[in-house]
């Protein structure tokens, strides 16, 4: 097993137990993430059906399959998860987020493992998972290889992270920071540090260092006049999502 180090920004989980009541307000802070999950579960389950040869057309695709959403917040993507019959693993450095996740899978009657900790935390106690969501977490982070490897060591032997962030560059200041903290006022003021986003060449670097294989990468691109989002294959400049294997090679 490599050093595991503990990657948590107290000044990061402070932003989000602030808002923690607000996980399932569609018009709340999460707004914009309410708006993007579409978008992120689309790509989300046809890579983990790719990925284990799972037909989503059939009733519960995932059952069977082991699935970690680290820094789940209230759950946005555990649901789902659980709806498709996965086993899923919430967890969330953001002591009050969970509770709020916990309630809400109780009123939708889903069973799902919700925790307060950190990846650290579960590679020390040995847990193991065929899949990592690692969504919106890493520009957050203290030490982004370090966190990467912690995710690492979480998977089973050919088991998928899907990880997303934030490219680094003017139009993501522009839009992620400008845009979204402070004219649409989408998020609280503060919410991203532009010096945390990380450009798709980085992270392809960071994620081969951590000792994972990246396979694919893909933008979550903004249409303001659908007011929608969609996957593309070209346009990686602000939002954007990887995916990638533990095939032992790095």
């Amino acid at each position: 097993m490599k050093a595991i180090i503990d990657t948590i920004d107290p000044k990061e989980v402070a932003k989000f137990e602030a808002m923690a009541d607000e996980w399932w307000d569609l018009n709340g802070k999460f707004k914009p993430l309410h708006m993007l999950n579409p978008c992120r579960l689309d790509y989300i389950v046809s890579q983990i059906a790719l990925e284990f040869d799972r037909d989503i057309k059939s009733k519960e695709p995932f059952k069977g399959l082991n699935i970690l959403d680290i820094g789940c917040g209230g759950g946005l993507l555990c649901e789902p998860m659980a709806r498709l019959g996965a086993t899923v693993v919430g967890v969330d450095a953001a002591e009050r987020n969970i509770p709020v996740a916990k309630a809400h899978a109780s009123r939708s009657n889903l069973s799902i493992d919700y925790r307060v900790g950190t990846a650290e935390q579960l590679v020390e106690s040995g847990n193991k998972f065929d899949v990592v969501l690692n969504m919106e977490v890493v520009e957050h982070v203290a030490n982004p290889l370090s966190y990467l490897t912690a995710c690492q060591e979480l998977l089973v032997k050919g088991g998928l992270m899907i990880c997303s962030t934030i490219n680094r560059n003017p139009k993501s200041f522009a839009m992620a920071i400008v845009g979204a903290e402070y004219v649409m006022r989408w998020l609280p003021k503060g919410t991203h540090e532009w010096s945390k986003f990380i450009k798709p060449d980085e992270l392809y670097q960071l994620i081969s260092e951590s000792g994972l294989t990246p396979v694919d990468k893909k933008g979550f691109v903004f249409n303001p006049i659908k007011w929608s989002w969609a996957l593309s294959d070209r346009d990686l400049s602000v939002n954007y999502v990887t995916a990638s294997v533990n095939d032992g090679k790095n």
